[in-house]
């Protein structure tokens, strides 16, 4: 016989019948770590079954100090559904719970109620409980502490209660002794083992109307019922996003069990309450709650200030609708007075913060009150304690909800207020190019955007159209959007063309210390001409609609986006724009899959006639639900008033490469054909071979050759990174004379066979630029420039 078999317990241990034998029941050893012996369980789990039933308590547990001995952890626990979770798991020693108190002061000690209203109050109490706990101390050796939780119903505890529950935490201790002098770890496991202590149920009150019942006979039928309702109002609220996903959980998991006719959630904000949401038969309650004041006694107000209030009602009619202690001018209620019996109708008013009573988490002050939840019922009705226990838990979840959601939306309206920020404010007028600009973040995003757009006007009659989009949204994001931005704008006032001016945004990204990409479209404008230049760094094709209706897209090379190492350099195309033309430039938030933008712009142009305002709200009105940013900017090229739109095109040659020479010759010869325009092939040809020579040799950069046919001239431009301007330099009979010339003697065919020649310097490099006259076409009433 092993010495447990035979094993005498003491007094008022074993005159329960109910409880299980303090002896190891499968025979396992010592407590593995993190979980208490078989044997501490059994006698923790006997003397919790004792005190339930003998000071009738719904709960009762036993916390135990932790080995260090720095804080008090719950055990066990056991009674009835829902008292057991209202327990805290642990506790500091000096905290105010009386767990703590009684092991501190070493006597019994009962929960002081921490209601920081100082008037009375006259309505259900929040938290249904009374608590009383005795210290656990036995051979010099403190264990931790007894308690037992009962319903308010059942008033406070007399002495003969305290002294039955100190002869049963005297006796507990004593067993934990001589466990403890046997070598077993007297200590909490990981968790708390909660245990059903049958038969603690709180009786219904006389005419008590509890929304939810459970099956008469089975005990915690009813708690149990109420713990589904919040189980599943805690996993509705873990993937709620929206405030109305908040109400709606509330709806269904509040409103529905506890057979209530109106809900509303409320904040405070600048000393009034706001509605943040509301349901059901909701009117009257919002008309109160909406804008009222924080300062008067209105229950929502009282509520604010930490303490649940519950209303019975009453079958009489209201006397008066306005309360009694509320200011002059307070908005009036049909809800009555907490208490005073004035109204018909029940009603909750529930702090939206976490319960003061199970806080497991050390907290630097109290939990802030973030709202009110406010319930109206049809009629007058009690509360028994099992309903006001679960609805002041469903409260702080509700107010956890609430907050996490006002702070992603504070979040997310600094992220996008930042972005607006960085966004130009108002567009730039240009010539014959009036534009418009949109931006819509996106709807499911929780952070800032990347996309931008800007409009920057040349002094050269040319206009930079600009739209960009860096990954991701976060406000690191929006932080290199803005640096982008800046750069892109310094990089065009230097006078740089599109690619170049991509080229050199590229490098500065790679010095940003971010591993972030973006990409980026730019269309440079000349509005003289009609000449729209287009480079692409990974993003989407502009669209241009002409003035018949017609969309065709703006082709260029595709490139690489921004941010890319090892890649080929950036190139660009030009296109030749008719009056009437509408540029689309956008980022991918505009084209979403089942949404082409081509023909929501061919759509959305019939009936918008000129108005580029209208033709932007209608490209945006057909994106409903976005998953990201949605930039757009449009603008339309007018003509120039003087001119016919010259005929363009455009070669670009790479650094070093004297091969190309001969194929910038061929483009030359090409273009003059395709226009009708060969007789001055030989000539331009000529020329386009020493210009671009001279500048792969000297400048040491790509070269962009660019070739405009107007109505009675052709112009050849060539450009390079040197901003040093050309020098003509005479025939030298020395090599070293010779290769002191800037452009050698190229400069002289020039002068010879152009009309007019000249060079603009500027801090992208320069562009040496030349016209023919065009045979026949006028040109002998050209003045001459000398």
């Amino acid at each position: 016989m092993s010495p447990e078999e035979g094993r005498t317990w003491p007094e008022g241990f074993m005159d329960d019948r109910s409880a299980p034998d303090a002896r190891f029941p499968d025979g396992r050893g010592p407590e593995s770590p993190g979980v208490p012996g078989d044997e501490l369980t059994a006698v923790l789990h006997r003397a919790v079954h004792q005190a339930a039933h003998r000071l009738h308590a719904v709960a009762a547990a036993v916390y135990l100090l932790t080995p260090d001995g720095g804080e008090l952890r719950a055990a066990v626990i056991g009674g009835s559904p829902p008292s057991v979770l209202t327990l805290p798991g642990r506790m500091g020693l000096d905290s105010p719970y009386a767990s703590a108190r009684a092991l501190a002061g070493r006597c019994v000690a009962f929960l002081a109620e921490p209601d920081p209203l100082t008037e009375p109050e006259h309505g259900a109490l929040a938290y249904p409980y009374t608590v009383a706990s005795v210290p656990l101390e036995a051979e010099g050796h403190r264990f931790g502490s007894l308690t037992v939780l009962r319903t308010e119903d059942r008033g406070g505890y007399s002495d003969a209660d305290c002294r039955g529950l100190t002869r049963i935490g005297d006796r507990l201790a004593v067993l934990l002794a001589g466990l403890h002098a046997r070598g077993a770890t007297i200590a909490p496991g990981s968790l708390p083992v909660l245990v059903p202590v049958f038969g603690t149920e709180p009786p219904d009150a006389a005419g008590a109307q509890a929304a939810v019942r459970g099956v008469p006979g089975v005990p915690g039928s009813a708690g149990m019922t109420l713990l589904y309702a919040l189980q599943r109002l805690t996993e509705m609220l873990n993937r709620a996003t929206t405030m109305e996903h908040v109400v709606g959980a509330a709806e269904f998991c509040v409103v529905a069990p506890m057979r209530a006719t109106a809900l509303v959630l409320a904040s405070a904000a600048e000393g009034r309450l706001w509605v943040l949401g509301h349901s059901g038969d909701s009117s009257d309650l919002v008309s109160e709650l909406h804008g009222g004041a924080l300062h008067t006694g209105t229950p929502a107000a009282r509520a604010m200030r930490g303490r649940a209030l519950f209303v019975p009602g009453s079958p009489r009619p209201p006397s008066t609708g306005r309360l009694p202690d509320a200011a002059p001018g307070a908005p009036s209620s049909g809800v009555p007075r907490a208490g005073a019996g004035d109204g018909p109708h029940a009603a909750a008013y529930l702090p939206l913060v976490g319960s003061r009573h199970v806080v497991d988490l050390p907290m630097a002050g109290p939990a802030p009150v973030v709202g009110v939840c406010c319930l109206s019922f049809d009629g007058p009705r009690t509360f028994p304690p099992e309903e006001r226990a679960v609805l002041t838990m469903m409260a702080g979840l509700l107010g956890a909800a609430v907050q996490r959601i006002r702070l992603g939306a504070a979040r997310r309206m600094l992220a996008e207020g930042m972005q607006r920020r960085l966004l130009p404010a108002v567009l730039p007028e240009a010539p014959r190019l009036p534009t418009t600009a949109r931006y819509r973040p996106a709807q499911a995003a929780c952070g800032a955007g990347g996309d931008w757009y800007d409009v920057i006007t040349m002094p050269d009659d040319r206009v930079m159209l600009v739209i960009g989009d860096v990954e991701g949204h976060t406000l690191e994001s929006a932080a290199v959007m803005g640096q982008l931005r800046t750069s892109v704008a310094a990089y065009a006032a230097e006078g740089h063309g599109p690619a170049a001016l991509l080229e050199r945004t590229d490098r500065l990204l790679s010095r940003l210390g971010t591993e972030l990409l973006a990409t980026c479209c730019v269309v440079a404008v000349d509005t003289e001409t009609g000449v729209a230049e287009v480079a692409l760094a990974g993003h989407p094709v502009p669209l241009a609609r002409l003035s018949d209706g017609t969309v065709r897209p703006l082709r260029a090379p595709a490139n690489v986006p921004l941010g890319l190492h090892g890649r080929t350099p950036y190139r660009s195309q030009e296109h030749t724009l008719a009056p009437g033309t509408v540029l689309a430039l956008y980022s991918d938030g505009v084209h979403e899959p089942d949404h082409d933008v081509g023909a929501r712009l061919d759509a959305g142009g019939r009936g918008a006639g000129a108005d580029l305002e209208i033709l932007a709200d209608r490209l945006l009105a057909d994106t409903p639900g976005r998953r990201d940013d949605a930039a757009l900017l449009l603008a339309r090229y007018e003509g120039a008033d003087d001119s016919a739109a010259p005929r363009t095109a455009r070669f670009h040659v790479h650094r070093r490469d004297l091969r190309a020479v001969r194929a910038a010759r061929g483009f030359v010869h090409e273009c003059l054909c395709d226009w009708g325009l060969a007789d001055l092939s030989d000539d331009l040809e000529l020329i386009t071979s020493e210009l671009v020579t001279n500048a792969l040799i000297h400048a040491g950069s790509d070269v962009d050759l660019r070739l405009r046919a107007f109505g009675d001239r052709v112009r050849l431009e060539v450009r390079d990174a040197d901003s040093d301007p050309p020098v003509p330099t005479a025939y030298s009979l020395t090599d070293e004379g010779s290769a002191r010339a800037e452009h050698g003697r190229g400069l002289y065919l020039v002068d010879a066979l152009a009309h007019t020649w000249n060079t603009s310097p500027s801090g992208r490099g320069k562009t040496v630029w030349l016209e023919l006259d065009i045979p026949g076409a006028g040109a002998a009433a050209r003045p001459t420039v000398e």
